[in-house]
């Protein structure tokens, strides 16, 4: 029996994995895919059944973990935002040479137009390079029956599947009809064939053989899924349109009257493509992140069919798509949007007012003006917006990790003072191997942990280190006495400007814990306990 639920694409694909009976999620939160394990943590169902859904303290062991579970014969995914990819790509790209045993489902969210990202990588880069299949949704109905289609190609071609969305589709809401009787937890036996998942060369020559033997067969696979999508085909046109994800609803909202492929799996299906091509003059390629599609088509239509889209400048080269820009480029008039009234100013992102991150700031300023050369190397957090104004207090913020080992690299080349600013959870994520090279060279920086006892950014998910911190930088070789933990207030302003200051002259490796709750999950639980 079915029931209609108004669902966020994260939700569908959430709903559609514990339907498919998975039983684990494994993920670091990240915008835009944190919804889906938020989604899971919340549900009844996934507590009835024991799944697990606690977060994993960074992307790789998560990827580790969910792949531990599918050598155990249970269904698991895994869920990232795109640059999160970059942190799991060695267990990702390895997991293809093992293969899986119960099914593994990679849910890869990209950012185009980098909504709240560094960058706009397409993950389907990623599927491509470990040459394993990749699905990929148009609506929320389609996550939700995807991720049980994803689970099932999984196990049947012992492969782990990539599963792409982007952030128009992951934050939107849509009607789904879902399954009202969900299907029972799924379970293999434990792997007990070595030979596959010892990736010594041995094993990993002839894992890697089967793999590549194999692809024809995936490329069969995507040609006929039950997700394709043909429109208007049988006869010649000017105008062919092959599209995929988002970019298929911006297509349909313009009524083409071309014909349309919809493309929802990969390895791209090349002679299914190509027989499409082969009634058509050119091709229009309309997919949202960069021209995966585009690239390739190029390489198996030949020379003499047209191919237009990111790269011919038909579409844009970056940023995310919308309906006007597909109508430009099929040629139709669009309505100039209107200008923002004048008395509209833009307002930037700003630190919440009571932030704890600002007092840290604010101290940092005061102390670093009396110092000709500082350089503030932060990272990937709330605390970034120390950026801009009213503070301008850091110099570099790069990738999850960088502030403690690029002050370490300046330190080495001679910058003086480099502090590093970095928060809790994204030590634990990647910056605690920062601070062992660190402390191994006797390195003259301060690092500063910002620590407001949550994942604030993304929510205020749990961060891994809470209660730890002193514990894990001392385990590390950090000195009891410049180990030093303050309360970032007011109040406390000359304390933390002293502690900074001596640390900052102490010649050697030390540490600055300011700790203070953030004031987004204080409401909350002042809230909670109101109620």
């Amino acid at each position: 029996m079915e029931k209609t639920r108004l669902l966020l694409g994260d939700e569908a694909v959430a709903l559609g994995a514990l339907h498919a009976g998975i039983k684990g999620v494994y993920a670091y939160p990240g915008t835009p895919s944190t919804e889906i394990t938020e989604f899971i943590q919340k549900s009844s169902l996934a507590r009835e059944r024991g799944v697990h859904a606690s977060w994993s303290t960074n992307e790789k062991t998560a990827m580790e973990e969910a792949l531990g579970m599918s050598y155990a014969g249970r269904r698991s995914m895994v869920c990232m935002k795109h640059v999160g990819m970059n942190v799991a790509a060695d267990a990702f790209v390895n997991s293809a040479m093992t293969g899986v045993n119960g099914g593994l489902v990679v849910v890869a969210a990209d950012d185009p137009s980098m909504h709240s990202s560094q960058n706009e990588q397409d993950s389907r880069f990623y599927g491509k390079f470990a040459m394993i299949p990749i699905v990929e949704p148009s609506t929320q109905q389609e996550a939700y029956e995807m991720t049980a289609y994803a689970f099932s190609l999984s196990e049947q071609l012992k492969l782990p599947v990539l599963f792409r969305l982007t952030t128009r589709l992951a934050h939107s809401r849509a009607a789904v009809n879902v399954n009202d009787t969900p299907g029972p937890l799924q379970e293999l036996p434990v792997a007990k064939d070595p030979s596959s998942w010892v990736l010594l060369p041995a094993n990993a020559r002839r894992r890697n053989d089967a793999l590549t033997a194999l692809q024809p067969r995936l490329r069969k696979l995507a040609a006929d899924s039950p997700f394709l999508v043909e429109k208007n085909t049988g006869k010649h046109a000017v105008t062919g349109i092959v599209t995929c994800g988002t970019g298929y609803n911006y297509v349909m909202e313009n009524r083409p009257d071309c014909p349309v492929l919809k493309i929802p799996q990969y390895p791209l299906p090349d002679e299914k493509i190509s027989g499409f091509a082969e009634n058509c003059d050119e091709i229009l390629v309309v997919e949202d992140g960069q021209p995966f599609i585009e690239e390739q088509i190029r390489a198996f239509i030949g020379k003499d069919k047209k191919v237009r889209g990111r790269l011919t400048g038909d579409l844009p080269r970056t940023g995310e798509l919308n309906p006007d820009l597909v109508a430009s480029a099929l040629g139709k008039a669009v309505q100039p949007l209107r200008s923002k009234p004048e008395a509209v100013v833009p307002r930037p992102p700003a630190l919440c007012m009571g932030c704890g991150h600002r007092d840290v700031y604010i101290a940092l300023n005061k102390v670093l003006a009396d110092y000709e050369n500082a350089r503030v190397f932060a990272d990937i957090g709330c605390y970034t917006l120390g950026a801009l104004p009213p503070f301008c207090a850091i110099d570099s913020c790069v990738d999850m990790g960088a502030s403690i080992t690029m002050a370490k690299g300046a330190a080495d080349a001679g910058v003086w003072p480099a502090v590093a600013v970095i928060g809790d959870s994204t030590f634990t994520h990647s910056g605690m191997t920062g601070l062992l090279d660190a402390v191994n060279d006797g390195s003259d920086i301060t690092v500063v942990i910002s620590d407001n006892l949550t994942t604030a950014m993304t929510g205020g998910q749990d961060s891994s280190g809470t209660g730890k911190f002193e514990k894990i930088c001392s385990a590390l070789g950090v000195e009891p006495e410049h180990l030093r933990v303050v309360v970032p207030l007011q109040k406390n302003m000359d304390e933390i400007m002293d502690t900074i200051r001596q640390e900052i002259d102490y010649h050697g490796v030390s540490v600055i814990i300011p700790r203070r709750e953030c004031m987004q999950t204080l409401a909350r639980k002042q809230r909670k306990q109101k109620e």
